[in-house]
């Protein structure tokens, strides 16, 4: 048997949205089908106004930029973080001060964060990995303590609440992705929402290169003129359209992901009570979208062992990130703190197959390979 690590649902829908948008006549940016995305966003989750991207990694580049980060700044994200969350706000001159993980998940430590606050500091950036909310209620407080700005990098979070709040629409930004790999797709593509109105308009401008050509098409005035910084965030209409058939099947989706979460943990949670390994923690504050499973395993040595042993039986799993504060770019600019948890969840954790395709017996198929190397 062969079990990928990720396949790509497709709806049936996505060739007829595309065979519309070809043929409206306007297949660049900020069409029709952009427009029907950021409406549904907006109306199902309560994001203040949205702004459909070419990735996710854009979507956190333009909130680094309305946030003003500058040189000198300092912005606060986790050390267990992919490099896009850092490194949109590392080009704009900013010094990343990395934090350390909970214990018991790989979210940013809440309780740590205002220990790293400094005069310089200018935002906290979240992520909410596998989908799951951060404490935000405190990470909230400590930035209208500190006048700080809250971004919250939710690329793996659509459909996810926090206290029966959409993950998106707390901070003062968010960002959500649509690769491949996620819970709803357009091949690439991503989506900042901003959720505080005095950066609406300027989010406009930067979207459409530094223009106001936005503007300009609504008939509010009478050219578009180069008014500010920006660039070429926003993608083309046929992206827009693909990703709207998703969106139309969004809770379709989300009932068969879940099916698949909840057979990995009860396949497995009897190995989890012997001592082998961790499952994933679902704190009672947050909901699960079910982006992805995870083992937490003991040491890394017993993890790199069942990732091996899986791969000979033709399951690709994987690891996931490798802390940003260990890494070729940024090593010698970190500050020397031991971030032990970022380095355990590095060295320990383990992501199983899982897409919506993914069929009843090639998951079984899965948990008794599991099942036979803890044998």
């Amino acid at each position: 048997m062969n079990i990928p690590f990720n396949k790509p649902w497709f709806t049936g829908d996505e060739p007829g949205m595309l065979a519309q948008a070809a043929q409206s006549g306007h297949i660049s940016g900020n069409g029709s089908f952009t427009r029907k995305c950021q409406h549904f966003f907006e109306e199902r989750y309560g994001f203040g106004k949205t702004f459909l991207t070419s990735s996710c990694t854009d979507a956190l580049e333009m909130a680094a930029i309305l946030a003003g980060i500058k040189q000198g700044d300092e912005v606060i994200c986790p050390s267990f973080a992919f490099v896009s969350t850092a490194n949109a706000f590392v080009l704009r001159g900013a010094k990343m001060v990395l934090a350390d993980s909970y214990e018991n998940h790989p979210n940013i430590d809440a309780d740590k964060i205002e220990g790293l606050i400094t005069p310089k500091t200018k935002a906290i950036v979240v992520i909410h990995y596998a989908g799951v909310a951060c404490d935000m209620d405190k990470i909230m407080a400590l930035a209208n303590t500190y006048n700080l700005f809250v971004i919250e990098d939710a690329a793996q979070a659509i459909d996810s609440y926090y206290k029966g709040k959409a993950l998106g629409s707390i901070g003062h930004f968010a960002a959500f992705s649509f690769h491949e790999t996620k819970n709803i797709i357009s091949g690439e593509g991503g989506l900042l929402a901003v959720n505080d109105d005095r950066f609406t308009e300027r989010a406009e401008i930067i979207w459409e290169k530094g223009t106001n050509r936005a503007a300009f098409f609504r008939g509010e005035v009478d050219k578009y003129r180069w008014v500010d910084i920006g660039s070429s965030f926003l993608p083309s209409d046929l992206i827009a359209a693909f990703l709207y058939a998703q969106l139309r099947s969004l809770e379709h989706i989300q009932i068969r992901r879940k099916e698949i979460w909840q057979k990995y943990h009860d396949g497995l949670i009897f190995l989890e009570e012997a001592g082998h390994f961790f499952l994933p923690n679902i704190p009672t504050y947050a909901s699960n979208n079910a982006h992805l499973f995870y083992l937490l395993a003991q040491t890394n040595e017993q993890r790199n062992g069942l990732l091996s042993f899986l791969k000979k039986q033709g399951i690709h799993a994987v690891f996931h990130y490798l802390p940003l504060h260990t890494s070729p770019f940024y090593a010698e600019k970190h500050d020397g703190r031991k971030l032990n948890n970022s380095i355990r969840f590095s060295e320990t954790l383990l992501r199983l197959p899982f897409f919506y395709e993914l069929k009843d017996e090639e998951q079984e198929f899965v948990v008794g390979q599991i099942r036979r190397y803890f044998r």
